[in-house]
């Protein structure tokens, strides 16, 4: 049996950790094993490399991905969807592993509802991919970002600043909401909730009024104001996403108009992408990728591997990508009850 991998979307800790169990599986089993560069494009260019077992020897506690990817969509462009059906063809694949978030599984999806044998592996440091629990990359990010927090803590207390924390988030606020609760954040605003900078700033006046004279607001980059439009590149992608960032300064200048606090911003950007991943996100890759090949060897292809409690089980493609998992109202309530 012949196999192909392919890595699509943003970079994400623990995805070679998945390529690793996934090809060192199948070469137990004696099967061939081909990665696709740079997501959808290296199907469409046909542009493929081994992963023999020296291949994928040392990359577990890696970041990034050994295959590459990108934001490719084989469906924008007329007769790209045929160049990724002959490259299948070409090699004699007998199943694609694609690894990515809700528009690269997206295009595996459509393409399985097409015939092509395909499995998903569910990828996203933002974790709001509907039907599992948790997607690998998640973890690290929220722990990069805590200690981000943890830092910015003891530089505002000691200039008496206002420190506002852009995390990465563009519908969903899941790294936010636990990088902030995690972090001791005294104000969390996350893209589920419309917000109210009269609001934060109230919060912020009050928390100083008790002789705290520093706080610590970390908010989504997908943010939106009640009252204000934040202005963002009109630059889209593949998938029709606009460029984000931007909106720290913005509720940065805000507060410090509306308080009087000096008030600075930090955006962490694709740091939070970077570094090696957490125990937990490349023991969890390696369980997607383990079960990837379970799914392909018993044809149950359409599907994508998930984590339902602490079990992996399969989740089917159009399920999985029919809609963003949010933040739930009662979690965020929950957090909202350290504000301050």
């Amino acid at each position: 049996m012949k196999i192909g991998m392919l890595t699509g979307g943003g970079d994400c800790p623990g995805l070679n950790a998945v390529i690793r169990a996934a090809g060192r599986y199948a070469h137990q089993k004696n099967w061939e094993v081909v990665g696709f560069k740079n997501g959808w494009k290296g199907l469409v260019d046909n542009v493929m490399v081994p992963l023999t077992p020296e291949a994928i020897t040392g990359i577990l506690h890696r970041g990034g991905t050994i295959l590459g990817t990108s934001r490719t969509n084989p469906y924008k462009k007329e007769g790209d969807v045929e160049k990724v059906k002959n490259t299948f063809k070409v090699h004699g694949l007998d199943a694609l592993i694609v690894i990515g978030g809700e528009d690269t599984l997206g295009v595996a999806s459509k393409l399985a509802e097409e015939g092509l044998p395909i499995v998903g592996v569910p990828k996203t440091i933002d974790n709001d991919l509907s039907c599992t629990d948790f997607t690998f990359g998640f973890d690290t990010a929220v722990n990069i970002a805590m200690e981000c927090i943890d830092r910015l803590h003891t530089t505002a207390e000691s200039h008496n600043r206002v420190m506002v924390v852009e995390i990465m988030g563009r519908h969903a606020g899941w790294i936010t909401a636990h990088a902030g609760l995690a972090g001791g954040a005294d104000v969390v605003l996350i893209p589920e909730v419309l917000v109210d900078i009269d609001e934060v700033c109230d919060i912020i006046k009050k928390r100083h009024a008790r002789g705290r004279t520093f706080s610590i607001v970390a908010v989504s980059e997908g943010v939106k104001f009640k009252g204000y439009d934040v202005t963002q590149k009109e630059q889209l992608d593949a998938f029709g996403h606009v460029r984000l960032g931007g909106i720290g300064q913005v509720l940065a200048d805000k507060i410090e108009e509306r308080t009087q606090f000096e008030t600075r911003v930090t955006v962490l950007g694709h740091i939070q992408r970077g570094g090696s991943p957490t125990a937990f996100d490349r023991v969890l890759g390696t369980r997607f990728g383990y079960h990837a090949i379970e799914l392909i060897e018993q044809k149950k292809f359409g599907f994508m591997v998930s984590l339902y409690g602490n079990a992996i089980i399969p989740a089917p493609l159009k399920d999985a990508t029919s809609g963003l998992k949010l933040v739930p109202e009662d979690f965020y309530k929950m957090v909202k009850t350290y504000f301050g």
